[in-house]
């Protein structure tokens, strides 16, 4: 059975893809449909903005018409350009400006937290903000359950417990816990007025982890493909085209409650998923499904794909609350159109990818084996 341990480690890329910089470049589709005004435009706090995420809600929110104030390090200023009001700063509160730029009498409609990963971050934040904010969204991650109780999660499943609550630095161990407990400490500080959304593995245009789109960009070129192990497997997604509009719906709606945002709205394996990203090329290609023994043997990692174990987040809250999941052809097709657009010393640099090399000796193998 796949440990904590390792769908944390599977899950932690999203800390560097929430971190880093991931420029919107060629992610708006041509004839896209405009984007109606909001009934009522309302003042959002965005902690973070500048990552994965942040992005995308930041240009759906002020298309909607929302003024936006965004706080963070300064790592990208002028971003947005004059769309956006940028507060320099530091989560930390102990390294110099810290939360400065937050305090004072200054209120917001709508906090959105994106940069959440230390309990006492959190905790610095949600207190500051508390009595000046109307809805407190936490962005918060489903790889806060705890994967050693459960296979199946609903969002009141158990949450993962930090062994040691001193710790603070994010690793592929303490990632979920850390998250976790951040979780729980938004909640306990802002009760009612915190909505908390737990994404499983966030893809599409702009994603720096670079994990779904080694699939989409490997089935593409064809040929033959090592394919995951296990592939009765459970795959869920979900595109950050869908997931950040969706926030600032939860924002414009002031909607309370936790939510798995995990799709598609109808469970896929992952042969499913191969086979829908065949359907994307013309290429002729040839899938080669290997045992987790073989991987392991190679020492080949597979971007999304855990071992042995299928989890189950449900998304039925989310369906009710109004998260759509667009078709996997979409997603995929967006992706691609992203990915190819980037500059060829950034494609020719992925993270986390299997080597020619390992395919190779995997295919071989499995060919041998008959």
């Amino acid at each position: 059975m796949t440990s904590r341990r390792e769908f944390i480690a599977l899950t932690a890329g999203a800390v560097a893809g929430s971190l880093a910089t991931a420029p919107l470049a060629g992610m708006a589709a041509d004839g896209a449909p405009a984007i109606a005004a909001a009934a009522q435009p309302l003042s959002i706090l965005v902690l973070g903005g500048t990552g994965f995420l942040g992005p995308h809600q930041i240009e759906y929110a002020v298309a909607r018409g929302h003024r936006v104030t965004m706080f963070n390090r300064g790592s990208n200023p002028g971003m947005f350009g004059n769309a956006v009001e940028e507060l320099i700063g530091n989560r930390d509160s102990k390294v110099d400006p810290g939360l400065s730029a937050l305090q004072g009498e200054r209120t917001w409609d709508v906090v959105i937290d994106n940069s959440g990963y230390v309990p006492r971050h959190v905790r610095d934040s949600a207190e500051l903000l508390k009595d000046r904010c109307g809805r407190y969204i936490y962005i918060s991650t489903v790889a806060v359950y705890d994967f050693d109780a459960a296979t199946v999660f609903p969002e009141d499943a158990r949450l993962a417990d930090l062994a040691d609550p001193t710790v603070e630095e994010v690793t592929g161990e303490t990632y979920g816990p850390l998250k976790a407990e951040c979780d729980r400490v938004a909640r306990a500080i802002l009760g009612e007025r915190c909505t908390v959304v737990r994404p499983t593995y966030v893809v599409g245009p702009g994603d720096v982890t670079d994990r779904f789109t080694y699939w989409v960009e490997r089935v593409n070129r064809g040929g033959e493909v090592l394919a995951p192990a296990g592939p009765e497997r459970e795959a869920q997604w979900v595109d950050a085209r869908d997931l950040c509009p969706w926030v600032i719906s939860l924002a414009e709606n002031d909607t309370p409650g936790v939510f798995n945002a995990a799709g598609p709205a109808s469970p896929v394996d992952r042969a499913g998923l191969m086979w829908g990203l065949r359907a994307l090329t013309a290429e002729p290609v040839r899938f080669y499904w290997p045992g987790d023994e073989l991987l392991d043997e190679l020492g080949i990692d597979q971007p999304m794909m855990g071992r042995e174990t299928s989890f189950h987040f449900e998304n039925a809250a989310s369906l009710a609350a109004g998260l759509r999941y667009r078709s996997l052809a979409d997603t995929a097709a967006g992706t691609l159109e992203w990915w190819l657009s980037l500059p060829e010393d950034r494609r020719g640099k992925p993270e986390g990818w299997p080597t020619p090399a390992q395919e190779q000796a995997a295919i071989e193998r499995i060919r041998a084996a008959g």
